[in-house]
């Protein structure tokens, strides 16, 4: 980047050379341009009538997807405005669960309608002061039109999970998976204060391939990906009293270097034994307690397999750390650290420890515990593409459940909240003045591009529908939206579409937050592309660089 001095004429380097800088307007239109090709990227997979995507990364494995988070984190964007735009969706996802999609096509609309403002002249701080003020606006009116849902939780949160997954590949079963979710996420839900409180993260999800999305079950208890160490032990455990420990059963290395000068067969053998008493004492003290079960994370020895299987003791090893959190909350029991202090009030309880075949693996079930506070949903589907969308599908609806039990507010789907939001703003914008009432409109019709796009999507006219929503709007019909099964405009309360009103509430906030900020850019500096350090004489690269076989492009 040079500049001329005004002495002599002598270009002066400010920026090391390579790199590239664009100013003012034109860097605010490349940064616009580029986010809004990644909503567009996506916009066609929003709705039940949305289609899929299928990405294929480097190593040519394939996802196929409807889902906004999946498809922008498999794309390999480059453009540090674009980026932007998957951090939407990532923090939507995050945050609320489900909505990535809403949340990229809205960011991309403000930024549209930000651009036709900037080219009558209005500054882009204008725009964002105006966006400020519609957010704080849209989120006051979201709370006043949401539906408490705290006396019907139960369907409520069936109607949030099924609606979530109605744009997804899994749709003909999302009656019976929405039941699995609601009740995977009320048996983890623990009451706090006056408020609920549900996470996620306890209801453990394994999938297998094989059997149909109709196999899918929740287990009352954790299902592991393992099967039974040793052949000679049970393979089932009624009643089960589980040790869950974090310790060895086997005898360490010594950290440092030891020697043990041995002379005499005799001392040989006097060494082995008091190995193999050593061993046999960590079962005698796991056995005083009473357990008829032990899990172990960590390794379990030859012997120790052998004294345990003697024992009648079903054991499981090399469990991972979080699932061994999970079976502490679900059976009750406290992970034990060091075996000397191991007492029968540590054990965690269980109706069956089980191993079973499903597919072409082992693996080990316990289940029937009596109040888990962590569950295990097992997907099963005909091929490993859709238990992977699957379970993105199942992760959404217990995201959207959880946030129903956390916060008991829903609204309508199928568009309606955001062409009241729309509306109202619109007259809002009339009592602002100035050009800040021109970015509040601007706002309210980004907002109408999610009726515009679920419409579209749907194969139907655009512009006929929306007239059609904008009408009854104003005749004081909250709750009209696009129904895209039927293709026709109707009250989505009473079509049974809901929506958290979490989800739509993280939609405007993370929306209007990464907007301004790409508003706020008027100033690209991009650094030049580091060169590739030479190559040592005689080795590395053929000459003319490049690896054999690459050809001219």
């Amino acid at each position: 980047m040079k500049s001329l001095s005004s002495t002599g004429g002598v270009p002066v380097l400010v920026l090391k050379e390579g790199s590239n800088r664009s100013r003012g307007k034109e860097a605010l239109h490349t940064n616009i341009m580029a986010a809004k090709v990644v909503a567009e990227t996506v916009k066609s997979s929003l709705g039940p009538k949305g289609m899929d995507k299928m990405l294929v990364d480097s190593f040519g494995d394939v996802t196929v997807t409807s889902d906004g988070r999946t498809i922008l984190d498999e794309m390999d964007i480059q453009h540090p405005a674009a980026k932007m735009m998957v951090e939407v969706a990532k923090t939507q996802d995050n945050e609320a669960g489900d909505g990535t999609t809403t949340a990229v096509i809205v960011c991309g609309e403000m930024l549209n309608k930000a651009e036709e403002l900037i080219e009558k002249n209005v500054h882009p701080t204008i725009i964002i002061d105006g966006y400020k003020k519609a957010s704080e606006k849209a989120l006051e009116i979201l709370e006043k039109i949401a539906i408490p849902a705290d006396q019907n939780l139960q369907d409520y949160g069936k109607k949030v999970a099924m609606t979530s997954m109605a744009s997804k590949l899994v749709a003909e079963h999302r009656e019976y998976l929405a039941d699995l979710a609601v009740k995977a996420i009320l048996a983890v839900a623990e009451k706090e204060g006056d408020k609920s409180k549900a996470d996620v993260e306890d209801v453990k999800v394994e999938k297998k391939a094989g059997e149909s999305i109709k196999e899918t079950r929740l287990i009352q208890g954790i299902v592991l990906d393992k099967d039974v160490s040793h052949s000679g032990m049970p393979k089932r455990v009624e009643k089960a009293k589980i040790a869950l420990l974090d310790c060895p059963l086997e005898i360490e290395k010594t950290e440092f270097d030891a020697k043990i000068n041995i002379e005499s067969p005799e001392q040989m053998e006097a060494f082995l034994k008091q190995e193999e008493e050593m061993l046999r004492e960590m079962v005698e003290k796991i056995a005083k307690t009473g357990a008829n079960v032990v899990l172990c994370e960590k390794g379990v020895d030859d012997m120790v397999q052998h004294f345990l299987a003697r024992k009648e003791m079903l054991t499981v090893r090399r469990i991972k750390k979080s699932d061994m959190e999970k079976l502490a909350k679900a059976t009750d029991g406290k992970i034990v650290t060091k075996l000397d202090t191991i007492t029968s009030a540590d054990l965690g309880h269980a109706n069956l420890v089980e191993e079973r075949k499903v597919g072409e693996d082992k693996m080990t079930f316990i289940e029937g515990c009596k109040h888990p506070r962590a569950v295990t949903i097992l997907i099963r589907g005909g091929t490993q593409r859709i238990i992977d969308e699957a379970e993105r599908s199942l992760h959404d609806a217990l995201c959207v459940v959880r946030d129903v039990v956390q916060e008991p507010k829903v609204v309508a789907g199928g568009g309606a909240p955001e062409l009241e939001v729309s509306r109202m703003l619109r007259k809002y914008a009339e009592s602002l003045p100035g050009r800040e009432q021109l970015a509040v409109k601007g706002f309210a019709e980004a907002l109408e591009s999610i009726p515009m796009t679920l419409t579209e999507n749907a194969g139907l006219d655009p512009i006929d529908v929306l007239s059609e929503l904008r009408s009854r709007h104003e005749k004081g019909e909250t709750w009209a939206g696009i129904e895209v099964n039927t293709g026709k405009v109707q009250d989505m309360s009473k079509a049974g579409v809901f929506e958290p009103l979490a989800v739509k509430k993280q939609i405007i906030k993370s929306g209007t937050e990464a907007a301004s900020m790409l508003l706020k850019i008027d100033d690209v500096i991009a650094a030049g592309k580091m060169k590739a350090p030479p190559m040592p004489p005689g080795g590395g690269m053929p000459p003319g660089g490049g690896y054999p076989g690459m050809g001219e492009y």
